[in-house]
């Protein structure tokens, strides 16, 4: 039972895990106004296919549910459709779980509401974490897969962006602990380029932010819909409130 329950915590990667590793590292804020924006949303679906569908599932999200973002069926087919043969089907992993539990050590947790999973009240939303997470892989030759991440020190899960990111190095300086001055703490002081991405900073940047949009997305798609409905409502009951004022003074108008 404890050999279970280590693998199902080493699995899922479990925030409390992470942040405990981190030491401390501040989240960065993600590009919220991307969740309205159907071109990145339709881009971040995009990257998920290709990069990410190959280890990790999604279960719980069938691919006709990206007519929401305005694809076509065809254009699903197509450009989405590769470990499943119809679109009403799930976001099936194509990697054999036997196969993922020798190579990693852990079946790779399933990504349907990862975002949601992973917020944090005192340092950000799931999205920030997500957003964070895939912008601060370095490369560390003493872990096992050769990548190492600031956000979750040690993570089994190589940098599958490296193509695109490039290969980073982390900078650490001694410097002594704040709570204990006979010891030294070694304190991150940035990256150091070693080989360049296929794309810039910036565009890499923004590349996570379409990736982390859809997960995001992927974890609540009638969210945007929700969030119209509840303002259509607010005005809805605003408007009522103001004919029920006015028809409350004629009624008692009289009444001394």
């Amino acid at each position: 039972m404890k050999k279970l329950i280590a693998t199902l915590l080493l699995g899922l990667g479990l925030v409390s895990g992470a942040q405990a590793s981190a030491g401390g590292i501040e989240w960065d804020k993600f590009p919220k106004e991307k969740m309205t924006d159907v071109a990145a949303l339709q881009n971040g679906a995009k990257i998920f296919v290709n990069y990410c569908l190959n280890c990790h599932s999604a279960a719980f999200m069938r691919y006709n549910r990206l007519r929401d973002l305005g694809l076509t069926e065809a254009q699903i087919k197509s450009n989405l459709l590769f470990a499943s043969e119809k679109v009403g089907e799930t976001m099936k992993v194509s990697l054999d779980p036997k196969q993922a539990k020798e190579w990693f050590g852990a079946l790779p947790p399933d990504l349907t509401v990862i975002a949601r999973s992973r917020a944090d009240g005192a340092k950000g939303s799931g999205a920030d974490y997500l957003y964070t997470y895939m912008r601060t892989f370095y490369r560390d030759e003493t872990k096992a897969t050769g990548w190492n991440n600031m956000v979750f020190p040690s993570v089994a899960m190589p940098h599958v962006l490296w193509e695109l990111q490039g290969q980073r190095a982390a900078k650490f300086e001694e410097a002594a602990d704040p709570h204990d001055a006979s010891k030294k703490v070694h304190v991150f002081k940035g990256y150091e380029q070693l080989t360049p991405g296929t794309l810039s900073p910036r565009q890499y940047d923004e590349a996570v932010g379409d990736l982390v949009a859809y997960l995001q997305w992927m974890g609540e798609p009638a969210q945007a819909q929700r969030f119209r409905l509840g303002v259509m409502v607010l005005l809805f009951l605003a408007v009522f409130t103001v004919f029920a004022w006015r028809l409350n003074a004629s009624f008692w108008k009289d009444v001394k």
